[in-house]
């Protein structure tokens, strides 16, 4: 990372006596430590996920795996693009709720052609998160408040996440699992770490100056309560997540069935919520890695077989990209669209005798086509590319 220069008025200078500061000349190190560290935690991740599905794949084999690939026929891939619509969609309307609940503005339509966008660039962008990042940045940028709209997008997963955790935890306790009676006994050690780590929370926000305490405290409390509580969001935030949970469990049960497992559903939801709960691991390629390891085990636990296990997991990830491939359509079509707007613009050019300002012009709409022309634009108007060191 190159430092950059401090820019003087013209005509004026550094005073000559006017010693040299050292902070400015470490600031640039210290953000090239930041970027270098988010750098490496994608790459550490990628290549975890590569050693665990290496790791599988040679001690189970492929033929499980195969096996089940070659199930795959037109009735899962037209059951994997419905249950992802209604998922998407119940996402979008879930991610409105919030966004509205912190008074920004969050088209339905919209909302849901960005949620498929994030949903495909999860799945084929190492880390499984950079759409999530760029719907954050856009939003944020279009309603005019990016900090809100990175706020609405993580609490919209945070209420995913808690559908999870209340579900999983009520069905490992519940079900029969492999891991029924570890998380039995887990369940109240389990409890008194979450107080504990809550405890170390609290005492951190207590020792910061009282006034900016209270107001980063309670600015966060009210936002959380507007955008998950509230009388006009909650209701329909845990219906919307509820409902996509439902979606992802059925998609599970959907690629046991296509990789030949005879299993009831009473058996597999346990084993599903384990998979999901593996999937949040930021040590994955598009999901696969952890969900493949955690699956195995899960199904060899059961008495059902780890290479099926493999097979299922594999099979559920291949649906689930499946069923994000409409992003794929909204990326190409509003590149396309940007592509195509550029003409009427250039169209609009100053007279002829204002040489000065019409090649001013020239050049910006030039530099502007080479940034709109980039599709995966944090920008509102598909203008400036967005990266994840950006972000």
């Amino acid at each position: 990372m190159t430092a950059r220069a401090t820019a003087y008025p013209a005509g004026a200078g550094p005073a000559d006596d006017e010693a040299p500061a050292p902070a400015p000349a470490a600031t640039p190190a210290v953000g090239s430590r930041r970027l270098d560290g988010r750098a490496l935690r994608t790459h550490l991740g990628t290549a975890a996920g590569v050693v665990i599905l290496g790791a599988l794949l040679w001690r189970l084999g492929t033929g499980a795996l195969l096996d089940g690939l070659r199930r795959i026929d037109t009735g899962a891939v037209l059951a994997a693009l419905g249950i992802g619509a209604v998922t998407t969609v119940l996402s979008a309307w879930r991610w409105q709720l919030v966004a509205r609940g912190l008074r920004i503005r969050l088209p339905f339509g919209p909302a849901v052609a960005d949620y498929y966008r994030a949903l495909f660039l999860n799945a084929a962008l190492p880390g499984g998160i950079l759409g999530d990042v760029h719907r954050a940045v856009r939003h944020g940028q279009s309603a005019g408040d990016l900090r809100r709209g990175v706020k609405a997008v993580v609490l919209e997963r945070v209420a995913g996440q808690i559908a999870l955790a209340v579900f999983g935890a009520a069905a490992l306790l519940v079900l029969p699992s492999p891991v029924r009676d570890d998380v039995r006994a887990a369940a109240p050690l389990a409890a008194l770490a979450g107080a504990g780590i809550l405890a170390v929370v609290l005492a951190v926000r207590m020792n910061r100056a009282p006034g900016r305490r209270r107001t980063a405290l309670r600015t966060s409390l009210d936002e959380a309560r507007q955008g998950l509580l509230s009388r006009q969001a909650g209701p329909g935030v845990a219906l919307s997540s509820a409902l996509v949970l439902a979606g992802h469990l059925a998609m599970f049960v959907v690629a046991a069935r296509v990789a030949g497992s005879a299993a009831s559903v009473a058996v597999l939801v346990p084993l599903a919520v384990l998979a999901l709960v593996a999937m949040g691991l930021p040590l994955n390629i598009g999901g696969f890695g952890p969900r493949e390891g955690v699956t195995a085990w899960a199904f060899g636990a059961a008495g059902l077989g780890a290479g099926s296990g493999v097979a299922v997991a594999v099979v559920y990830g291949v649906l689930s990209f499946v069923a994000s491939l409409p992003g794929a359509v909204v990326l190409v079509a509003r590149w396309y669209a940007g592509l195509r707007g550029y003409p009427r613009t250039v169209a609009a050019s100053p007279p002829p005798s204002d040489a000065v300002n019409s090649a001013n012009t020239a050049e910006k709409e030039s530099a502007r086509l080479a940034s709109s022309s980039f599709p995966f634009s944090a920008d509102p108007r598909e203008g400036r590319p967005m990266t994840p060191d950006s972000v």
